[in-house]
């Protein structure tokens, strides 16, 4: 097989494997194989603030970039598919959820730090400790069915729901009289249980003693629903030496009918009893089970917070943007019309101004988006307004390589050379320029990509893979298929190179 034959046939063969690679991957969220990105398909955007705490007085590049993993952590274990999260400044950044509509639960997720800590009620306060603990877990209760939908929502389901925990009107005025508690005139029952619930978790936490370990020991969490009735409860798995601090910890109180605190930001989650059983060697084996009036959701938002583990410092959600499905449908429209009329318009001026060279830059330049929407789908791109603007600043730059070298071939057909010598030649000189073009441009993606940050790398990306399949199509393909049409006598004649009034006198073809 001779040369030319042999890269057409390569050419042939990439050009059906893309065929195929689009044609398989095409769903109906992701036209022509590719993902989209939140301004085409719609969706959520988050916008977090890292605040400094404690002696850190400014967040450093190393602890933006320690939440950063965190938050990560914690986005894979809600399974919301093609999320980015990326830094924005010293202190921010930006989350997107592609086709997530309702950002709630991503927000309540990953705005809370997580602090897990083990802390034994003191001595001496076993009597205030029993008045405290049935009143929580009532308005715990009360709240779980009472809150709106957004923002607790039920049991799954299919699932027996659990009898509906009550307050009179009277018993919860009496609780907030006897705790002290103030609330502004007007308020609704949801406020008023609010209220009372966080007085009573205040007044519970006094009640224990200084941390004595906290989740930094934790390997693993999950979720298992109870053994007897319908609620959940979230497991844990300690490493080998917080195993043994936990030992220690149910050791010091077995039998004492002091209760274990598991305190998760600053609130009380739940509180046990170790048996007498336990004064011996304490609860081994590494594990413990954290159980109360856990929904389903509760109990999943719980062990995603702990198996991403604690945030390094605060974080404040500043801005939460939702776009539309409808408005992304519209941008994908119009991007489309976009990027068909300019690629119409630059065949159109190619084959006017080019004669039979413009035909088969035409056909280069289809086979090169071809290429690229394949190179998208397999590597995967995030397709997104600012990637198709680069794409088609791409076809732009594949377009000058083409137009570089049949510039050249018409300078040699002016000279007097034959028409092989002068595609040749064409070539050859062309390719300098086109090369250091292109390297340039690459140079410029590179900054881009390692200095910009969200919708601007997605600019680079796309801009730095177009031109280097610019590169190919233009030297390779464009190159093969004039050769091949060069094969038949028929096509080589310099009239569909050059007009008659440019031709030198006579030209040997």
């Amino acid at each position: 097989m001779s040369r030319p034959q042999g890269w057409l046939a390569l050419i042939l063969s990439l050009a059906i494997a893309a065929g195929a690679l689009l044609f398989t991957w095409n769903t109906p969220t992701d036209p022509l194989g590719q993902k989209l990105g939140l301004d085409l398909r719609g969706g959520s955007q988050l916008t977090l603030q890292v605040l400094p705490a404690g002696e850190i007085r400014t967040v450093k590049p190393e602890q933006l970039e320690a939440v950063r993993e965190v938050l990560e952590r914690r986005i894979n274990g809600l399974g919301v598919a093609e999320s980015t999260l990326q830094t924005v400044g010293d202190d921010q950044l930006v989350l997107q959820l592609p086709g997530e509509q309702n950002p709630t639960q991503a927000a309540k997720v990953l705005g809370t730090t997580a602090l897990l800590e083990f802390r034994a009620q003191r001595p001496g306060t076993e009597k205030e400790m029993q008045n405290l603990l049935p009143l929580k877990r009532q308005v715990e209760a009360v709240l779980a069915v009472r809150r709106p939908a957004a923002q607790r929502q039920a049991t799954a389901p299919g699932q027996n729901q659990p009898p509906k925990p009550s307050l009179s009107d009277e018993q919860r005025a009496e609780a907030l009289r006897a705790l002290g508690v103030k609330v502004a005139a007007g308020s609704g029952e949801i406020e008023q249980l609010e209220a009372l619930a966080d007085e009573v978790n205040r007044r519970v936490l006094s009640l224990y003693g200084p941390t004595l370990f906290t989740g930094k020991e934790l390997q693993t969490a999950g979720r298992q629903q109870q053994q007897r009735g319908s609620g959940w409860e979230v497991t844990l798995n300690f490493s080998r030496e917080g195993g043994e601090q936990f030992a220690r910890l149910t050791q010091s109180i077995a039998g004492t009918g002091r209760v274990l605190g598991i305190v998760l930001d600053g609130r009380s989650i739940s509180e046990a009893t170790v048996g007498p059983e336990f004064r011996t060697a304490g609860i081994t084996g590494g594990g413990a089970t954290i159980s109360g009036s856990f929904t389903a959701e509760d109990s999943r938002e719980l062990e995603v917070q702990l198996r991403g583990g604690s945030l390094p410092l605060p974080v404040k959600i500043v801005e939460v943007r939702t776009v539309g499905p409808s408005l992304g449908a519209e941008n994908v429209r119009t991007s489309l019309i976009a990027g068909l009329a300019g690629l119409a318009l630059v065949g159109v001026f190619m084959v006017v101004v080019y004669r039979l060279p413009g035909v088969v830059a035409v056909v280069a330049l289809a086979l090169y988006a071809l290429f690229n929407l394949a190179l998208y789908a397999l590597i995967p791109v995030t397709l997104t307004l600012p990637g198709i603007a680069g794409f088609i600043l791409s076809v732009g730059m594949a377009v000058d390589a083409n137009v570089l070298i049949f510039e050249r071939v018409k300078e040699e057909l002016r000279a007097g050379n034959t028409l092989i010598r002068s595609i040749d030649t064409g070539f050859s000189l062309a390719f300098s320029s086109i090369f250091d073009g292109h390297v340039t441009g690459l140079i410029s993606c590179a900054a881009l990509f390692f200095l910009g940050t969200g919708l601007v790398r997605g600019f680079a990306v796309t801009l730095a893979i177009g031109l280097l399949l610019s590169l190919f199509t233009a030297l390779t393909c464009t190159r093969t298929l004039l050769k091949l049409l060069m094969t038949y006598p028929a096509l080589r004649r310099v009239g569909y190179f050059l007009p008659a009034r440019q031709q030198p006198a006579a030209t040997a073809s």
